[in-house]
């Protein structure tokens, strides 16, 4: 995905440090290793990676993990494919972004079997189907970004296109600022930004998502190189990321706790946290049959969508795209 929510600045010697092996309280081995992230570690939407860090997921694997922000998903994959990271994360769509292009990477894991963005209206003149978005002036963040398609697919899905509403590209901050003021109709982002709408006062109604377009959820990304001359690691990590992500499923107070503790900047705003928990519960993580598994048939959907769309020129085979060999009975 080239622009997932806010953009920063990727520093190259914050970036590509040496492997190094630490310890532990317990002098235990720890392996250190660089995670990207496509937007700094501080969005509600890594809380999977965080309490897995807090909890000591990670920890119990033998690593140490550092997190590092890329300039989104795109730049991620990049990175990874380049050799100058071995893990990262992005979109599950992201690998179909970029293998046209050449760069080696794969989605390792998807973290829910739902769509990473929503499609939210007042609740006072809710729309709760595509056809309802003829006329709407909508907000995203940009629209060179995963949400901004995914709203093109749940068009598609009524035969509209991208000029039957009036969408607009208003930024990480201003795309749910625009919706929360009334002036835009509608806003097609993640459970985040629905959650600064209704803290701001927004009362908010989100199209159930059977409606949406059956894009990706967030996913985590490794080179072909990685895959197959490191697939330990791969495995460890994956393996904590996933306790992380089923820790705000089956235990959501106690993951609330965590994350706060992890990331002191939300303190006080233990029910926001838990707002956006419960949507990723309920919209993004719920329905999963296999933590982490990716649905070939709806990538396959989406990969077409995007070809359709001029997004990517051409299709790529879909085992160049994901391997499930990490979840499941692969644990």
């Amino acid at each position: 995905m080239k622009k997932f929510f806010a953009m920063t600045a990727l520093s190259a010697c914050a970036l590509f440090t040496a492997p190094a092996v630490l310890a532990d309280n317990h002098g235990k081995s720890l392996q250190e290793i660089t995670y990207l992230l496509p937007a700094p570690k501080t969005l509600t939407a890594f809380a999977p990676w965080l309490i897995a860090d807090h909890q000591g997921y990670f920890a119990e694997e033998g690593l140490k993990v550092n997190f590092v922000a890329g300039k989104g998903g795109v730049d991620v994959a990049k990175q990874i494919g380049a050799g100058n990271a071995v893990i990262g994360g992005a979109i599950g769509d992201t690998p179909i972004i970029v293998r046209g292009n050449g760069i080696p990477v794969k989605a390792v894991a998807v973290l829910g079997a739902g769509s990473l963005t929503l499609v939210a209206s007042d609740e006072a003149n809710p729309i709760t189907k595509p056809a309802e978005l003829k006329g709407k002036t909508i907000s995203v963040m940009a629209y060179t970004d995963t949400t901004y398609y995914a709203l093109l697919g749940t068009l598609r899905k009524a035969g509209l296109t991208r000029n039957d509403a009036d969408i607009q590209a208003a930024g990480p901050a201003g795309v749910w600022q625009l919706f929360a003021s009334g002036k835009t109709d509608a806003m097609a982002g993640v459970p985040d930004w629905v959650v600064g709408a209704r803290t701001a006062g927004k009362k908010v109604a989100l199209m159930p998502a059977n409606e949406t377009f059956d894009s990706m959820a967030q996913a985590i990304l490794a080179s072909d190189e990685s895959i197959k001359n490191n697939p330990e690691l791969i495995q460890k990590i994956v393996r904590a990321t996933l306790k992380g992500m089923n820790l705000i499923m089956t235990d959501t107070d106690k993951a609330v706790t965590a994350y706060v503790e992890a990331n002191p900047a939300f303190k006080g705003k233990e029910a926001e946290v838990r707002q956006i928990m419960d949507l990723y519960n309920q919209y993004v993580y719920a329905k999963q049959p296999v933590l982490g598994k990716m649905d070939p048939d709806r990538l396959a959907k989406v990969q077409e969508f995007y070809v359709s769309e001029g997004i990517v020129s051409k299709a790529s085979p879909l085992d160049e795209l994901y391997t499930n060999q990490f979840v499941g009975a692969g644990q």
